[in-house]
Protein backbone atom coordinates (compact mmCIF):
# COMPACT_ATOMS: atom_id res chain seq x y z
CA UNK A 1 0.00 0.00 0.00
CA UNK A 2 2.94 2.31 0.68
CA UNK A 3 4.02 2.04 -2.98
CA UNK A 4 0.46 2.51 -4.19
CA UNK A 5 -0.14 5.81 -2.39
CA UNK A 6 2.00 8.40 -4.15
CA UNK A 7 1.50 11.14 -1.57
CA UNK A 8 3.35 10.99 1.74
CA UNK A 9 0.65 13.22 3.25
CA UNK A 10 -2.12 10.80 2.26
CA UNK A 11 -0.01 7.85 3.41
CA UNK A 12 0.42 9.44 6.83
CA UNK A 13 -3.34 9.89 7.14
CA UNK A 14 -3.89 6.28 6.02
CA UNK A 15 -1.39 5.02 8.58
CA UNK A 16 -3.15 6.87 11.39
CA UNK A 17 -6.63 5.79 10.30
CA UNK A 18 -5.62 2.15 9.86
CA UNK A 19 -4.42 2.07 13.48
CA UNK A 20 -8.08 2.29 14.56
CA UNK A 21 -9.87 -0.95 15.52
CA UNK A 22 -11.58 -2.79 12.61
CA UNK A 23 -10.16 -0.31 10.09
CA UNK A 24 -7.95 -2.04 7.54
CA UNK A 25 -5.56 -0.32 5.14
CA UNK A 26 -8.04 -0.26 2.24
CA UNK A 27 -10.81 1.18 4.42
CA UNK A 28 -8.36 3.74 5.78
CA UNK A 29 -7.46 4.79 2.26
CA UNK A 30 -11.13 5.20 1.31
CA UNK A 31 -11.71 7.34 4.41
CA UNK A 32 -8.64 9.46 3.71
CA UNK A 33 -9.70 10.06 0.11
CA UNK A 34 -13.25 10.86 1.22
CA UNK A 35 -11.96 13.48 3.66
CA UNK A 36 -9.68 14.86 0.94
CA UNK A 37 -12.65 15.40 -1.36
CA UNK A 38 -14.63 17.35 1.23
CA UNK A 39 -14.43 21.07 1.93
CA UNK A 40 -11.46 22.05 4.10
CA UNK A 41 -13.86 23.09 6.85
CA UNK A 42 -15.03 19.47 7.11
CA UNK A 43 -11.54 18.22 7.94
CA UNK A 44 -11.05 21.06 10.38
CA UNK A 45 -14.35 20.37 12.15
CA UNK A 46 -13.58 16.65 12.28
CA UNK A 47 -10.13 17.16 13.80
CA UNK A 48 -11.46 19.71 16.30
CA UNK A 49 -14.28 17.39 17.37
CA UNK A 50 -11.83 14.53 17.96
CA UNK A 51 -9.42 16.75 19.89
CA UNK A 52 -12.25 18.27 21.94
CA UNK A 53 -13.53 14.80 22.81
CA UNK A 54 -10.07 13.62 23.83
CA UNK A 55 -9.34 16.69 25.93
CA UNK A 56 -12.69 17.15 27.67
CA UNK A 57 -14.42 13.77 27.98
CA UNK A 58 -14.96 12.64 31.56
CA UNK A 59 -15.74 9.33 33.21
CA UNK A 60 -18.72 9.21 35.55
CA UNK A 61 -17.48 9.11 39.13
CA UNK A 62 -20.30 6.73 40.00
CA UNK A 63 -20.39 4.12 37.21
CA UNK A 64 -17.28 4.98 35.09
CA UNK A 65 -19.31 5.47 31.93
CA UNK A 66 -18.21 8.22 29.52
CA UNK A 67 -19.77 11.55 30.31
CA UNK A 68 -19.62 15.28 29.62
CA UNK A 69 -20.07 15.91 33.35
CA UNK A 70 -18.91 14.36 36.63
CA UNK A 71 -22.12 12.30 36.74
CA UNK A 72 -23.36 10.66 33.52
CA UNK A 73 -26.90 11.13 32.21
CA UNK A 74 -27.91 7.60 33.21
CA UNK A 75 -26.79 7.91 36.83
CA UNK A 76 -28.37 11.37 37.07
CA UNK A 77 -31.70 10.19 35.68
CA UNK A 78 -34.17 9.86 38.56
CA UNK A 79 -36.54 7.85 36.35
CA UNK A 80 -34.04 4.99 36.13
CA UNK A 81 -34.22 2.12 38.63
CA UNK A 82 -31.15 2.74 40.82
CA UNK A 83 -31.77 -0.46 42.77
CA UNK A 84 -30.60 -2.56 39.81
CA UNK A 85 -27.05 -2.32 38.50
CA UNK A 86 -25.82 -4.02 35.32
CA UNK A 87 -22.10 -4.84 35.45
CA UNK A 88 -20.38 -4.63 32.07
CA UNK A 89 -16.86 -4.78 30.71
CA UNK A 90 -16.68 -1.55 28.75
CA UNK A 91 -18.53 1.57 27.63
CA UNK A 92 -19.46 -0.10 24.33
CA UNK A 93 -21.53 -2.63 26.29
CA UNK A 94 -23.55 0.18 27.89
CA UNK A 95 -24.31 1.51 24.42
CA UNK A 96 -25.28 -1.96 23.17
CA UNK A 97 -27.69 -2.61 26.04
CA UNK A 98 -29.17 0.89 25.86
CA UNK A 99 -29.92 0.34 22.17
CA UNK A 100 -32.17 -2.60 23.08
CA UNK A 101 -34.47 -0.28 25.08
CA UNK A 102 -35.15 -3.27 27.38
CA UNK A 103 -33.28 -2.12 30.49
CA UNK A 104 -34.10 0.73 32.85
CA UNK A 105 -31.58 0.23 35.63
CA UNK A 106 -28.11 1.72 36.01
CA UNK A 107 -24.66 0.41 35.09
CA UNK A 108 -21.20 -0.20 36.41
CA UNK A 109 -18.33 -0.28 33.91
CA UNK A 110 -15.44 -2.47 35.06
CA UNK A 111 -13.04 -1.18 32.43
CA UNK A 112 -11.98 -4.68 31.38
CA UNK A 113 -11.98 -8.29 32.52
CA UNK A 114 -9.46 -10.32 34.48
CA UNK A 115 -6.82 -11.45 31.99
CA UNK A 116 -3.41 -12.47 33.42
CA UNK A 117 -2.02 -13.06 29.93
CA UNK A 118 -2.70 -9.37 29.15
CA UNK A 119 -1.50 -8.21 32.55
CA UNK A 120 -4.99 -7.25 33.78
CA UNK A 121 -5.63 -8.17 37.39
CA UNK A 122 -8.34 -7.50 39.96
CA UNK A 123 -6.81 -4.20 41.05
CA UNK A 124 -6.84 -2.91 37.46
CA UNK A 125 -10.64 -3.05 37.31
CA UNK A 126 -13.34 -0.85 38.88
CA UNK A 127 -14.34 -3.52 41.39
CA UNK A 128 -13.78 -1.70 44.68
CA UNK A 129 -16.08 1.14 43.59
CA UNK A 130 -18.72 -1.45 42.66
CA UNK A 131 -18.58 -2.98 46.13
CA UNK A 132 -18.81 0.49 47.65
CA UNK A 133 -21.99 1.09 45.64
CA UNK A 134 -23.49 -2.16 46.89
CA UNK A 135 -22.78 -1.09 50.45
CA UNK A 136 -24.10 2.47 50.20
CA UNK A 137 -26.67 2.61 47.38
CA UNK A 138 -29.08 -0.10 48.58
CA UNK A 139 -28.69 -2.11 45.38
CA UNK A 140 -31.14 -5.00 45.29
CA UNK A 141 -29.98 -6.76 42.11
CA UNK A 142 -26.63 -7.01 40.36
CA UNK A 143 -26.75 -8.25 36.77
CA UNK A 144 -23.45 -9.69 35.59
CA UNK A 145 -23.34 -8.99 31.85
CA UNK A 146 -19.79 -9.83 30.84
CA UNK A 147 -18.40 -11.38 27.64
CA UNK A 148 -19.02 -15.10 27.15
CA UNK A 149 -15.33 -15.96 27.20
CA UNK A 150 -12.88 -17.59 29.59
CA UNK A 151 -11.79 -14.18 30.86
CA UNK A 152 -15.38 -12.99 31.16
CA UNK A 153 -16.44 -16.11 33.05
CA UNK A 154 -13.44 -15.84 35.39
CA UNK A 155 -14.32 -12.24 36.19
CA UNK A 156 -17.99 -13.10 36.65
CA UNK A 157 -17.19 -15.88 39.11
CA UNK A 158 -14.94 -13.57 41.11
CA UNK A 159 -17.66 -10.91 41.24
CA UNK A 160 -20.24 -13.49 42.26
CA UNK A 161 -18.09 -14.59 45.20
CA UNK A 162 -17.53 -10.99 46.34
CA UNK A 163 -21.15 -9.93 45.90
CA UNK A 164 -22.39 -13.05 47.69
CA UNK A 165 -20.85 -11.67 50.87
CA UNK A 166 -23.60 -9.03 50.95
CA UNK A 167 -27.06 -9.84 52.20
CA UNK A 168 -30.32 -8.92 50.46
CA UNK A 169 -28.81 -8.67 46.98
CA UNK A 170 -29.90 -10.85 44.08
CA UNK A 171 -27.10 -11.80 41.67
CA UNK A 172 -28.22 -12.58 38.13
CA UNK A 173 -26.67 -12.97 34.70
CA UNK A 174 -27.94 -12.48 31.18
CA UNK A 175 -29.49 -15.54 29.57
CA UNK A 176 -27.13 -17.43 27.28
CA UNK A 177 -28.67 -16.26 24.04
CA UNK A 178 -25.25 -14.70 23.52
CA UNK A 179 -22.90 -17.20 21.89
CA UNK A 180 -19.65 -18.14 23.63
CA UNK A 181 -16.75 -15.92 22.62
CA UNK A 182 -18.98 -12.98 21.64
CA UNK A 183 -18.68 -9.46 23.03
CA UNK A 184 -22.01 -7.83 23.85
CA UNK A 185 -21.40 -4.99 21.40
CA UNK A 186 -21.46 -7.44 18.48
CA UNK A 187 -24.68 -9.17 19.56
CA UNK A 188 -27.83 -8.16 17.70
CA UNK A 189 -30.27 -5.99 19.63
CA UNK A 190 -33.12 -8.52 19.73
CA UNK A 191 -30.95 -11.32 21.14
CA UNK A 192 -29.29 -9.03 23.67
CA UNK A 193 -32.61 -7.52 24.71
CA UNK A 194 -34.11 -10.97 25.31
CA UNK A 195 -31.00 -11.99 27.25
CA UNK A 196 -31.49 -9.02 29.58
CA UNK A 197 -35.22 -9.64 30.04
CA UNK A 198 -34.79 -13.40 30.58
CA UNK A 199 -31.83 -13.10 32.94
CA UNK A 200 -31.32 -15.94 35.39
CA UNK A 201 -29.79 -16.33 38.86
CA UNK A 202 -26.00 -16.53 38.51
CA UNK A 203 -25.90 -19.55 40.82
CA UNK A 204 -28.01 -21.43 38.25
CA UNK A 205 -25.42 -20.59 35.62
CA UNK A 206 -22.70 -22.19 37.76
CA UNK A 207 -24.83 -25.29 38.33
CA UNK A 208 -25.48 -25.65 34.60
CA UNK A 209 -21.76 -25.54 33.80
CA UNK A 210 -20.96 -28.03 36.53
CA UNK A 211 -23.53 -30.51 35.23
CA UNK A 212 -22.03 -30.23 31.72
Amino acid sequence: MGNFVQSKLVQKAVDELSSLPTIGTRSALRLALYILKQDKNYAKALSEAIQDMRDNIKYCRVCHNISDDDICNICANTKRNHNIVCIVEDVTDVLAIENTAQYNGVYHVLGGVISPINGIGINDLNISSLLNRVETDKIQEAIIALPTSVEGDTTALYLYKKLSEYKNIEITTIARGVAFGYDLEYTDQITLGRSIINRIPYQYQISSKSSN
